[in-house]
């Protein structure tokens, strides 16, 4: 049997402390940018709460849902929940959506040091404000001593229209060009006033994290070079670099050292890339810009030149070498390729495919699945339709993502940090299959992109066990189905205990803890009843307990549906 609360006692507790939030998730206004709109706070505030801690210690989240018509949870983004796979977050894979009016709590521990974020995983909700940094920090830092202060930066694109609106575009029949929202603008702590007091002679640690829905954010800091330390939680050997590309979810903690002289303030140049591929750089264009400060001496002016970048050339990530000096993993003895491509569906609506298959949230969580049913667990069959791989414990795992697209994209793996083996440039075709050399200690990352027309090759050893999404991280694309399934060590998970808050709010929903994807717990092969379409109209959030698992919403989805079908076309970008 499945014993999480094991690995929260190995921590001797003399060492660890016990961190405790209690939230009340509502809604606030806020104008980041200038215009008011409505956006999801903690206890009436917004921007939200840092989740601070030491590697080692247990974090516990008391949340209660006062959103009134919308269902919620959190995901920690990073936080590879070893021992917890249920407080991973994401609705219908490892919890059912917490509803208006209830609570819930997560508890975890701090496993690994590192920068991540924590972030809404329920149908598309963080854009609307439900995200913040999770920063935990490392009583061993390699690089302790060489820095003076941290700084965190966190960077997001923004909408003035709320996710709900975004979605009815997005999943409209006349959307034939697949084309996502475009932001309104680019937020750095989530204001666009952006402004750092430096001191001559000191060295500053700044964690930089993407909080964004869609779009990457390009970093150029005037007359400083960043030396990088840090990718998503793993040390990487110091490499330097004038300019990084932060994709959504993804974080760089850099080095940068304060010049000696006050003689001079700097302006810096941070750009959103709303671009398809930026790498063609005919045709990448950058509307939203800030340019920020580096302040050494107030008394005297800022620059009052515009800050340019005639070419956006970032730093390869894929270069950089690991700190840990861990070497390649062995040969892979599971292999997953996925094949992206967009395309319509039976519908009309345009959806996001791997291999084919767009993912379908089902009746039962898929972790539920996995704790229920039996030694069944092991055959994909019983998930349903949510891209389902199974991988046994200590098995080396390759992952190949072939991006059909013409457009880069970042893909995020639950659960783990990946070796990057291999991301050549956009218009290289498909991976051919042929063996990986790699150089060195491969980087390690939860967050990879994937250039246009072209592929990436992961790879990592399954040792936790749990059901872990693959998904991309452009939060639209998760929307419309890009999303797959690893079904990590099932035979460690059958039998697992359901805690009781998970078990309160499937009951208020009435959603089944049990057996397979469609709550079917005699015959685990029989499928009659799962779901087999993504829903259509999909209201994002929204909760309507009025129609939930009854037809009486049949005749509304109805309406709804004439209505979306009135929205514009969208124009491509």
């Amino acid at each position: 049997m499945f014993k999480p609360i094991l690995l929260l006692l190995s921590i001797p507790s003399t060492l660890a402390a016990i961190i405790s939030y209690d939230w009340n998730i509502g809604f606030v206004s806020a104008a980041p940018d200038g215009v008011s709109r409505q956006v999801i706070g903690i206890n009436g505030q917004w921007p939200l709460p840092v989740i601070e801690g030491t590697a080692g210690d247990t974090v516990t989240i008391n949340i209660t849902n006062s959103l009134g018509n919308q269902s919620t949870g959190l995901h920690f983004h990073g936080i590879n929940q070893k021992g917890t796979p249920f407080m991973d977050g994401p609705s219908a894979v490892s919890q059912c959506p917490v509803p208006p009016g209830s609570s819930f709590t997560y508890t975890f521990q701090l496993d690994e040091p590192g920068t991540y974020w924590y972030h809404s995983h329920s149908n598309g909700q963080y854009p609307d404000g439900l995200r913040g940094p999770l920063i935990v920090h490392d009583p061993n830092d390699p690089y302790a001593g060489q820095y003076d202060e941290e700084i965190i930066l966190t960077t997001s694109d923004w909408y003035h229209d709320e996710v709900g609106t975004l979605i009815q575009q997005l999943l409209n029949t006349s959307n034939t060009g697949f084309n996502p929202p475009i932001p309104d603008s680019l937020l750095l702590n989530d204001t666009q006033a952006a402004k750092f007091h430096f001191t001559p002679g000191k060295t500053y640690k700044v964690r930089i994290i993407s909080m964004a829905a869609f779009a990457s954010t390009l970093f150029q800091f005037g007359g400083h070079q960043m030396q990088i330390i840090e990718v998503d939680g793993s040390y990487t050997q110091i490499a330097t670099a004038d300019q990084i590309r932060v994709a959504p979810a993804q974080r760089y903690t850099v080095l940068i050292k304060a010049l000696a002289t006050t003689d001079l303030n700097y302006a810096f140049l941070v750009a959103l890339d709303i671009n398809r591929d930026f790498t063609n750089v005919s045709a990448s264009v950058f509307p939203h810009n800030i340019t920020g400060y580096i302040v050494y001496d107030e008394s005297k002016a800022y620059p009052s030149f515009p800050v340019e970048v005639d070419t956006w050339a970032p730093a390869d990530d894929v270069t950089f070498q690991s700190q840990s000096g861990q070497s390649l993993l062995a040969s892979p003895t599971k292999e997953i390729t996925l094949n992206f491509t967009f395309g319509i569906d039976s519908q009309g609506v345009p959806r996001s495919y791997f291999n084919n298959i767009t993912y379908v949230a089902q009746k039962v969580p898929s972790l539920f699945t996995a704790f229920t049913t039996g030694s069944s667990n092991t055959n994909p069959l019983v998930y349903g339709t949510v891209n389902p791989f199974v991988v046994e414990s200590g098995d080396i795992v390759q992952i190949v993502v072939n991006n059909n697209d013409a457009a880069i994209h970042p893909f995020h793996l639950h659960g783990h940090q990946f070796q990057v083996l291999e991301r050549p440039a956009s218009g290289s075709g498909a991976f051919d299959g042929h063996n990986i050399a790699f150089l060195g200690a491969p980087m390690q990352r939860d967050t990879v992109t994937v250039n246009a027309n072209s592929y990436v090759v992961l790879r990592f050893q399954a040792n936790n066990p749990g059901v872990w999404l693959f998904h991309c991280h452009i939060e639209w694309h998760v929307i419309m189905g890009l999303a797959a399934t690893i079904i990590e060590a099932p035979e460690s998970l059958a039998g697992g205990t359901i805690p009781s808050d998970h078990q309160s709010v499937c009951n208020a929903q009435k959603i089944p803890l049990a057996g397979n994807a469609a709550g079917n717990t005699q015959n685990f092969l029989d499928l009659a009843g799962a779901n087999t379409q993504p829903p259509n109209p999909d209201n994002g959030p929204t909760f309507e307990p009025s129609c939930v698992n009854s037809g009486s919403c049949d005749e509304k989805r109805k309406r709804e549906r004439r209505h979306r079908r009135s929205f514009p076309v969208l124009e491509a970008f």
